[in-house]
């Protein structure tokens, strides 16, 4: 018996329905692999990003330890210049007494004049 038209469709359409049904399957399985691998991925960039928030973390901790030194530094620099400026003081007072003590008492003076200016 020869097969007809009709039993060739058939058999045709069979295989399309067999073939359609590997590549559902073929197709479900690459979408599971893929999102196992984008969850590693996820996991791997997680972790990275984990690790540079911990770097710098750590990095600002540093910045900040560093900065109070740096502070003390600027703080000893400040004394250093402030008892340089109490030593040219006194130096200037030893060399011109009198005159030191002149401007000494016009400035209290003027400040009085100031404070009893702005009491009224």
């Amino acid at each position: 018996m020869t097969p007809t038209s009709t039993d060739n469709l058939k058999a045709n359409l069979g295989q399309a329905g067999g073939h359609l049904k590997a590549a559902a399957a073929d197709a479900g399985t690459a979408i599971k692999n893929a999102a196992g691998v984008a969850g590693d991925e996820l996991k791997l960039g997680q972790a990275a990003v984990k690790a540079d928030l911990a770097d710098s973390a750590l990095a600002g901790i540093a910045a900040f330890e560093e900065g109070g030194a740096a502070a003390k530094e600027q703080m000893d620099a400040l004394m250093d210049k402030g008892r340089d400026l109490i030593d040219s003081a006194a130096d200037l007072i030893r060399e011109r007494p009198i005159a030191s003590f002149g401007v000494a008492f016009a400035a209290g003076f003027i400040i009085a004049k100031l404070a009893r200016g702005s009491a009224k």
